[in-house]
């Protein structure tokens, strides 16, 4: 069963540095993008261009940035507290603070990892692999498809 990634992220080299260490961890679920935190909000309501749920169905993981446009990480995360519905979704905040202060506001709101950008592909690639056999591999969590993984 493949399930959708969503990517919450507004950074473009962000984004490619993301798409390729999915493509590195041989990572074959669908992935969804959105660049503000408004259509992050809109994405998992259901809402305006993602009211498709065939096209835009629920993800089982997404990836946060906390410095968004119009809504930001913290924000989302809040937001999601409040709705049963989305309470199985995982959300990693991927971030490039490092401030233990934002650490521990992401754990409060809802946050189940949080972890600071690495500054390569590979460096994230090696996020991936280390997130494969930790959160994706816990019963309650369907894993990342490993097709074409030995």
């Amino acid at each position: 069963l493949s399930r959708t990634i969503l990517l919450v992220e507004d950074n473009e080299d962000d984004i490619f540095v993301m798409q390729r260490a999915l493509k590195l961890a041989h990572n074959s679920n669908p992935l969804q993008i959105v660049t503000d935190g408004q259509r992050a909000l809109d994405y998992l309501s259901g809402e305006g261009e993602y009211a498709d749920r065939e096209k835009f169905p629920l993800p089982f993981i997404i990836f946060l940035d906390l410095k968004l446009p119009y809504v930001d990480g913290f924000e989302i995360l809040a937001w999601m507290q409040l709705r049963s519905e989305l309470s199985s979704i995982v959300v990693i905040v991927l971030t490039s603070s490092a401030e233990e202060r934002d650490h521990q506001k992401a754990y409060a709101v809802g946050a189940r990892s949080y972890l600071v950008k690495p500054p390569t592909p590979q460096a994230l690639e090696d996020v991936f692999n280390s997130l494969k056999s930790y959160w994706l591999a816990k019963s309650d969590v369907i894993p990342l498809s490993t097709n074409g993984m030995k």
